[in-house]
């Protein structure tokens, strides 16, 4: 979105016994950073969430064996995907591991590798091997934000969010990074986030704090409706804050897991926000389903129509093709009881037109960020919020000559 840039993460949110660094190996063309690292000077509780496209990437692959009991670091580069790249790829992903646990004294199997960017190429393996003792070496507790800078590829921006919150008396921080701008789309988007915590945490409990975060924010976004082959989703604690390990379903993960979800979110929004030459971030509101499930899916319906991201884009309040697109979404809904609104003004009230000022509509569409809001009318308790943005001509631009 033009000119947005989101408020610096403070460096107190930076977590105890973490290091971080970017730097350029020479994957992108253009000379920016291109390779990250992040790593705990003691063994990690983890979990993951990868992407559901059946074409996954090898680094999602070797991933997926990775952290089973414990990891140490993450090495991510971005430029290159390696994606479709077949068994070479994958043993270029653990080659990736294999270096990474070389240069910090860890085995392969406790790194997490990630890779972006364009699909189909093999990577340069002879640069990221040169790369890797070299961002290890820049290793900071401080280096976040060059680690950030690092996993960009089509981003406007970098995307960081902290946290500071009290487990059992005890400071805890949490910090997110993410990517990600196009090829936006559950089950996940083209987007990486690596979320890091000194949080002691119980094992197991990890995964059960990650899976509702990420329903709730990465796949609750859409940008283009296609889901990328290389989505990854990490959760390192390492315990250096000192509080009693949280256990699952006790009061201190409900903290925990919402000072998560919040972070997941705010990343999540960034990432639509950043569109691909999106003007608008708009968030869906969906009441009145049978069930939160549906409720989401007609989220999708209207985060997806390319007729309603074009009346986004032209600030028309035409809730005709939101209507199409509720009817087209494969729920149940009832016509003579469904709502729908702009910004809290309802165009529609059971069924039935206010007469809401057309002016006032255009208006609230024409700010940067607004709401639609939908009822089903079905009676039911079903509910869901989504966030999507408009399709402008930089975003067609782009994408055309992507490759070329």
């Amino acid at each position: 979105m033009a000119m947005y840039s989101p408020q610096p993460v403070e460096s107190a949110c930076y977590p105890r016994g973490f290091r971080a660094a970017g730097v350029t190996c020479g994957i992108k063309a253009s000379g920016r950073p291109d390779l990250a690292m992040i790593v705990s000077e003691t063994r990690c509780e983890a979990a993951a969430m990868f992407t559901q496209n059946r074409f996954a990437a090898a680094p999602v692959v070797v991933s997926r064996r990775h952290g089973r009991n414990g990891a140490r670091a993450i090495i991510a580069s971005s430029g290159n995907a390696n994606a479709c790249t077949g068994e070479q790829g994958e043993r270029d992903a653990l080659a990736m591991c294999e270096a990474a646990g070389r240069a910090i004294g860890a085995p392969a199997e406790e790194v997490f590798v990630c890779s972006t960017g364009v699909i189909g190429v093999p990577l340069p393996m002879d640069k990221i091997e040169a790369g890797i003792p070299r961002v290890a070496a820049a290793l900071s507790p401080t280096g976040w934000e060059s680690a950030a800078d690092a996993i960009c590829t089509t981003d406007a921006f970098r995307k960081m969010a902290g946290r500071r919150f009290e487990v059992g008396g005890k400071d805890v921080r949490l910090i997110g990074m993410a990517k990600g701008a196009g090829m936006i789309h559950p089950n996940m988007a083209t987007m990486f986030c690596f979320l890091a915590t000194d949080a002691a945490v119980e094992s197991g409990c990890l995964p059960t704090v990650l899976r509702p975060a990420v329903r709730d924010s990465f796949n609750s976004i859409s940008v283009d409706g296609d889901t990328s082959t290389n989505d990854t989703v990490i959760l390192l604690a390492n315990g250096a804050a000192g509080n009693a390990a949280i256990r699952r379903g006790s009061a201190e993960a409900a903290v925990f897991e919402n000072a998560v979800r919040d972070i997941c979110i705010e990343l999540a929004r960034m990432m639509v926000r950043d569109g691909e030459g999106a003007t608008k971030l708009v968030t869906l509101r969906i009441t009145g389903a049978r069930s939160d499930d549906e409720a989401r899916q007609v989220a999708r319906s209207l985060a997806n129509s390319i007729l309603v991201k074009m009346a986004f884009l032209g600030e028309d309040p035409n809730w005709g093709r939101i209507a199409a697109a509720l009817g087209n979404a494969g729920v149940e809904l009832d016509p003579r009881q469904c709502s729908v609104g702009f910004d809290g003004m309802r165009v529609l009230d059971r069924g039935t037109l206010t007469g809401a000022d057309r002016g006032a509509l255009a208006a609230a569409m024409k700010k940067p960020e607004f709401s639609v809001e939908v009822d089903l009318g079905t009676g039911g308790s079903g509910a869901a919020i989504f966030w999507t943005c408009d399709i402008s001509d930089a975003y067609v631009s782009f994408n055309a000559h992507y490759t070329t």
